[in-house]
């Protein structure tokens, strides 16, 4: 491979290898410690990888709220987080109706083409954000499910600096999380190092209106304002297990627009610019000197010794890393950052609109957005206020199973099933979950699949029915308000 005169041309000349300078180091005070109201952790691995938060949870005598999807289920968390008795709040992300999270124009410009990331990471933690409004938290920590946080008071501490900072970073000790491309480069001596992350980060209410953007480095965009970086403070230690950077060509491919943007906006930060000095001149030249970098990168990889299968997969990334970044045009950047400052304002007023609309506590408020989930332990005042909305009789309600047998009758409060009644319209999972519907008449010959009833449903989970009378069952564990059933989650609604 020929690459020219930048094979003499030091990395680190075309590469800002740190941003750490951009951080408030300053250390809390012990007496500067504060509570935390919610560790929220955006999920898609088997329970297993939670333990970790429900223990940090039960420490730190706060809410565990877990945004499953994949291979985490909202069902698991319910076993786990009860079993150590701490208050939770799981919900499965795919059921989300359209709406909860407006669809971001940032989104929308690389849907359907090379650069779209197909991942829910940024949905998650926005919805958490949404969360964090409506309840009327102050103080939250993301944490994802491969980061381990070994004291409690870190996270104290970092609750303390919330008073001072917009946002709390942890340090990581573990792994070091870098993209494809600056792992290779450390990986050739390069004097890499590591900037805080949505990994493990402590966030206060003033911050709830900035968003995530689905894309790589999605908490680099989360940390600025309209034109610089917010007050951003780091303390603590977090640890981030390991994985291989490698271990496929499509990770780099699909990081190489992300870290692009947010290194070319980081550059300008570290030089004191602001956001808005990154113009189409400015990307043409960085864009230039990113490519350089990466190539000046590679030449080093293929010069080395080292284990042929090892090599082989850096090059193999790096060489993907390059093939994307040849499809990044200077004015795509600017579009892009103008469609980020377009969704921030979005946001805003989406979460305005919801706090204002919704103000009876977070229970009524997520079954009236038709979010289903599972909770145990206080929702503050929400739990006694929906109950007060159930007060009532109750009647009995027919209860049929999925090979349409009798079963024990659930008793349901009489507001929840005027005018005559609810009905079972299946039995989901392992013949715990049952459907109620808001139906005037008896299904009867109807279909009764969810999917073909256009009723509204509030879903019980039968497990807790023996726990408590079915208003707290449904206060407490599952609802859902009048939405259609089967959600489409891939198409969110625009702003």
């Amino acid at each position: 491979m020929t690459i020219g005169t930048d094979t003499c041309v030091e990395p680190a000349a075309l590469h800002h290898v740190s941003h750490n300078h951009l951080l408030d180091m300053s250390k809390p005070a012990e007496h500067d410690q504060a509570s935390i109201d919610a560790i929220i952790v955006p999920t898609a691995r088997p329970i297993a990888y939670l333990r970790k938060a429900i223990t940090l949870a039960g420490e730190l005598n706060c809410r565990l709220v877990a945004l499953c999807s994949i291979r985490a289920s909202a069902a698991d968390v319910k076993r786990e987080a009860a079993k150590a008795g701490v208050d939770f709040l799981a919900i499965d992300t795919d059921l989300v109706p359209d709406g909860v999270v407006p669809n971001f124009e940032t989104s929308a410009m690389l849907r359907g083409v090379r650069f779209d990331r197909r991942t829910d990471t940024s949905f998650k933690r926005n919805l958490g954000l949404l969360l964090a409004k409506i309840a009327g938290w102050e103080r939250i920590v993301f944490l994802d499910d491969d980061i381990s946080v070994s004291r409690a008071d870190d996270l104290r501490d970092a609750a303390g600096l919330l008073y001072s900072h917009a946002v709390v970073g942890l340090k990581n000790g573990g792994y070091p999380d870098n993209s494809v491309v600056c792992h290779a480069y450390r990986e050739v001596g390069g004097p890499q190092d590591t900037f805080i992350g949505g990994g493990a980060l402590a966030v206060g209410a003033v911050s709830f209106t900035s968003f995530f953007p689905n894309i790589y480095n999605e908490d680099w965009f989360f940390l600025l304002d309209d034109d610089r970086l917010r007050t951003t403070g780091v303390t603590g230690l977090a640890v981030q297990s390991p994985y291989d950077p490698f271990a496929n060509d499509r990770r780099a491919r699909s990081e190489e627009l992300g870290d692009c943007l947010a290194e070319g906006i980081f550059s300008i930060l570290d030089n004191g610019g602001r956001v808005q000095d990154a113009d189409v001149v400015y990307w043409k030249g960085f864009i230039r000197k990113r490519r350089r970098f990466i190539e000046n990168v590679l030449s080093r990889v293929e010069g080395v010794d080292g284990e042929p299968g090892e090599k082989g997969r850096m090059v193999a990334a790096l060489k993907a890393a390059r093939g994307r970044n040849l499809l990044i045009e200077p004015k795509l950047c600017v579009d892009y950052l103008a469609a980020w400052r377009a969704d921030r304002d979005c946001w805003a007023k989406h979460l305005d609109d919801l706090g204002q609309k919704h103000t009876q506590g977070l229970a009524k408020a997520l079954a009236e957005l038709g979010v289903m989930y599972l909770s145990q332990g206080r929702l503050d005042q929400d739990v006694a206020r929906f109950q007060a909305g159930l007060a009532g009789t109750v009647r009995q309600s027919l209860v049929v199973g999925a090979d349409h047998r009798r079963m024990a009758p659930v008793p349901i409060a009489e507001p929840l099933v005027e005018p005559t009644g609810a009905h079972i319209l299946d039995i989901h999972g392992e013949g715990h979950t049952v459907v109620i519907s808001q139906a005037e008449e008896p299904l009867g010959g109807q279909d009764q699949s969810r999917a073909d009833a256009e009723i509204p449903v509030i879903m019980v989970d039968l497990e807790m029915v023996d726990q408590g009378d079915s208003r707290q069952v449904l206060a407490d564990f599952l609802l859902v308000g009048g939405s259609h059933p089967h959600v489409d989650t891939a198409e969110k609604q625009p702003c």
